[in-house]
């Protein structure tokens, strides 16, 4: 049995040699095809991780009634925030901590910090993030629910028209990248096609000698993982090359303010995808191809 299969694997390799110009171009498709959904499947993940960064950094600010200056009663409330499905983190920021920061950015307005001073205007207030940005008008309605909370500010309609383009454009993504990688497969598998049916003589000769189906299979679904795996080194080491040296001159940031994906693991992982994408492809394109011709042949 190991016999058998090592020797499949030989006949694999020798029909790629003695058929080289046919498994170069079939090569050539993978690797073309490959490097373009590698390509879009780099700028969708980012784009979706920059996505989620800008969803997470959206915050409520609850607003904390005046009368509410316990400190115990203050620590139930931000537990009791904390406990709504959706709420990542709550931060408690005084109402002088809010003085602070409304003054130093507005440095210009001194007569409101010389005369408010004294009588601070602030409330005590919790910001609130939520885990997925869609989430937020539901975590917004909870909140004002809770006794002891004055009210809830999330940045107004701005803020949701803002969510929803993201959402638009992480799912604009997916079907891009869905749709190039159905696309992808199909070129593959017809230009591996080609090459099986290139061979139509060799497969009709092995049949009428007795050989059965899963024999003059076995080596052409091989040749079809070799195509498969050389289509992919051009494309997985070019698309590696190129994040990895953008990342370097960009200092790991988009435009300066959008922080890019880490290369380790993320590039590993793409590679063994694309790796696998095209074994299961290049296998697959050979399997369908052989058995159709078997078929014809019967």
């Amino acid at each position: 049995m190991f016999r058998r299969f090592f020797r499949h694997i030989k006949e694999g390799f020798i029909g790629v040699g003695r058929h080289f110009g046919m498994a170069f171009s079939s090569s050539a498709s993978v690797t073309i095809a490959l490097f373009l959904v590698g390509l879009f499947l780099v700028l969708t993940y980012n784009l979706n991780v920059i996505a989620k960064d800008i969803e997470q950094s959206i915050s409520l600010s609850a607003l904390v009634d005046y009368d509410i200056t316990s400190q115990t009663t203050i620590d139930n409330l931000k537990k009791e925030i904390l406990n709504i499905e959706g709420v990542k983190e709550v931060d408690f920021r005084s109402k002088d901590d809010e003085f602070t920061f409304y003054v130093e950015l507005y440095p210009d307005v001194k007569e409101f910090n010389e005369y408010y001073r004294d009588r601070n205007p602030f409330h005590d207030a919790f910001l609130v993030s939520v885990d997925d940005g869609t989430l937020l008008q539901d975590v917004k309605l909870k909140i004002e629910k809770i006794n002891g909370i004055d009210s809830v500010h999330d940045g107004g309609s701005n803020t949701y028209l803002l969510i929803n383009v993201l959402q638009k454009v992480r799912i604009f993504g997916g079907i891009l990248v869905l749709a190039l990688t159905v696309l992808a497969i199909y070129l593959i598998y017809n230009t591996i096609s080609i090459t099986i049916v290139a061979r139509d003589t060799e497969i009709w000769i092995m049949k009428n000698v007795g050989a059965k189906n899963g024999y003059i299979r076995a080596p052409f679904l091989v040749e079809g993982i070799i195509i498969g795996i050389l289509g992919s080194i051009i494309p997985i080491a070019a698309i590696i090359a190129i994040y990895l040296y953008t990342y370097k001159i960009s200092s790991g940031t988009l435009l300066g303010v959008f922080t890019l994906v880490e290369p380790t693991p993320f590039l590993v992982y793409l590679g063994l995808a694309l790796l696998g994408i095209s074994i299961v492809v290049g296998f697959l394109g050979s399997y369908l191809s052989v058995s159709k011709l078997l078929r014809n042949k019967r």
